[in-house]
């Protein structure tokens, strides 16, 4: 995957440098590119003007982003300017964007953005109900998320399957050694041995999990027969 990204403080992006975004890097997975837009500004370096029709605050410029981004060499990329009215990014969004093999993305630092400027976007995307002081966090988070999805990536595929949202679901609850720690004990079931009963263990906690933090996934959600009977189990215990 190529990913450019215009930004005006490219040494806010050291930490995709790092971690499973850096590895993927050295194994030649991935192509980031950071280009700071203000080298491109024709009116002395200036990035943003004021709103025609007053107002508060300043506008990013069009003719920064457009001559940045016709000089990126890209053939069909996916255009995301980071926006907080845009769609909310999620889990998602996330396998969306690592089906791409071009992404690029526009991070404003202004009150908002001259609206030509999104003539050339296509996708708007927000990463909540929140303003930023820039797109920078919002980018390096979206890009974390997109790029451990891409094959060979993470070592084993199965690793994020299980992740929360990934599924519709929270993620079950998960322990390591040692066995008592505390006097905290790990799940008996999980010592049997039993991998049936350990995955009907699992689906139940994952569903308990969801049903107490994060109910509204389930409004929406496609249960199983399986999953519904549990679900109805666990719902008559929350009652007792």
């Amino acid at each position: 995957m190529k990913i450019d990204i215009l930004t005006l403080f490219p040494e806010m992006f050291a930490p995709l440098e790092h971690s499973i975004v850096g590895k993927a890097k050295e194994k030649g997975l991935l192509d980031i590119n950071y280009h700071n837009f203000r080298e491109h500004a024709e009116k002395a370096r200036h990035v943003d003007d004021e709103p025609y029709g007053g107002g508060q605050g300043m506008l990013l410029r069009a003719q920064p982003i457009f001559d940045t981004i016709e000089q990126i060499d890209a053939k069909n990329p996916r255009v995301i300017l980071l926006d907080p009215a845009g769609r909310t990014f999620d889990q998602s969004y996330a396998e969306e964007l690592a089906q791409e093999e071009e992404l690029i993305f526009i991070c404003g630092h202004y009150e908002g953005y001259d609206e030509r400027i999104k003539t050339l976007v296509t996708d708007e995307i927000s990463l909540g109900d929140f303003v930023l002081t820039g797109g920078e966090l919002a980018a390096m988070t979206m890009v974390d998320a997109t790029v451990r999805l891409i094959p060979e990536v993470i070592g084993k595929e199965v690793s994020h399957r299980d992740d929360s949202f990934s599924s519709g679901l929270l993620e079950y609850p998960q322990y390591t050694r040692p066995y008592d720690f505390r006097g905290m004990l790990v799940p008996d079931v999980l010592m049997s041995g039993h991998h049936e009963n350990i995955r009907k263990w699992r689906l139940e906690e994952s569903l308990r999990k969801t049903y107490k933090r994060r109910p509204d996934l389930l409004e929406h959600y496609n249960f199983t027969e399986e999953e519904a009977l549990l679900f109805e189990k666990i719902k008559e215990e929350s009652l007792n």
